[in-house]
């Protein structure tokens, strides 16, 4: 980070401010490493809240800087037009992730819209506020894909898939994460879009122990893998994903399809096609979903795969 990368950064934020987003939106993608110097910075738009994060802490000096060049946008034209109420600066590499609110007011439990839906974040305590939003596109293909399906979402979070599901028309959607409060987090997301919650269920288990819950449910017509790359004690990918492979051709119907995501940057898709291919042979692949064009990565196979395959 530098005078001359800080310099594109506000050009790039002015650019987008002149005209921001209706709804939830990645104004600035760093890690895609397609602008030198700003590789470890991300910038979102939170319905008017503009969330700056740092994903490697800076020298004192370029974090001075960056604060400045913050500083300088919101007296802009653009920032007093664009409908902005806070100016935030998210320490991701610090203990504890601190926040900091440069300008403005923080709304710490904001409600959000993508695609039409809504959502609550949490801002300020974790290093994730609630929505991956390079999944738009994930969620997207689920909600078009799921009418009268029964789906099971492992690793559900806040259960953003359940929630484009239950749009889209499913007949039922099974949620499984270990984390109790992220599932809570979810049945909020549910109600906020006033869905049936009859037709939801919410399952604080550790997947691996809960094999049996989980087909008794079953089977399903659609299934969602979306697993951290390593979770301490619990998961680790290269180690555990085939675990969950060779269980599906147990928990899917006869026609059933499955999107199985990795968003760790040293894999390409050939990992989960391949794995596919040893564990579930009796699963094709059929695409790899395009990621949205704001994350734009200069080597394809290093961002988001979400992979759909089916029986």
């Amino acid at each position: 980070m530098n005078a001359e990368s800080l310099l594109v950064l506000e050009q790039h934020l002015l650019s987008a401010l002149s005209s921001p987003p209706q709804e939830i939106r990645r104004l600035f993608h760093g890690r895609g490493r397609c602008w030198p110097g700003l590789e470890q910075l991300t910038v979102d738009w939170l319905h008017g809240q503009l969330l700056v994060s740092l994903f490697k802490e800076p020298e004192p000096e370029c974090l001075s800087e960056l604060k400045s060049v913050l500083f300088r946008i919101t007296e802009s034209g653009q920032w007093q037009s664009s409908g902005a109420v806070s100016m935030l600066l998210h320490h991701r590499d610090r203990e504890g992730s601190p926040l900091e609110c440069l300008w403005g007011a923080l709304n710490d439990y904001p409600q959000v819209q993508e695609s039409g839906l809504n959502y609550q974040l949490d801002l300020g305590r974790k290093q994730n506020n609630g929505l991956f939003l390079d999944m738009r596109n994930g969620r997207q293909w689920v909600q078009e894909n799921a009418k009268d399906q029964k789906v099971l979402n492992l690793f559900a979070y806040t259960c953003g898939f359940s929630v484009a599901a239950m749009a889209g028309g499913a007949d039922s959607v099974v949620n499984l994460d270990m984390a109790r409060a992220a599932l809570e987090r979810g049945r909020e997301n549910h109600r906020l879009n006033d869905h049936d919650l009859n037709q939801v269920r919410f399952l604080g288990h550790d997947l691996f122990k809960s094999w049996g819950k989980v087909r008794k449910l079953g089977p399903y017509d659609l299934i969602i893998i979306d697993p951290p790359t390593f979770q301490k004690g619990s998961f680790a990918l290269t180690r555990d994903y085939r675990k969950i492979l060779r269980r599906l051709p147990e928990l899917l119907t006869e026609e059933g399809q499955v999107l199985a995501c990795v968003n760790d940057p040293h894999l390409t898709s050939d990992f989960l096609i391949d794995e596919m291919k040893e564990e579930a042979p009796e699963l094709k692949f059929m695409e790899r979903l395009p990621n949205p064009p704001e994350f734009a990565d200069i080597h394809p196979e290093s961002s988001l795969k979400a992979l759909v395959f089916k029986r």
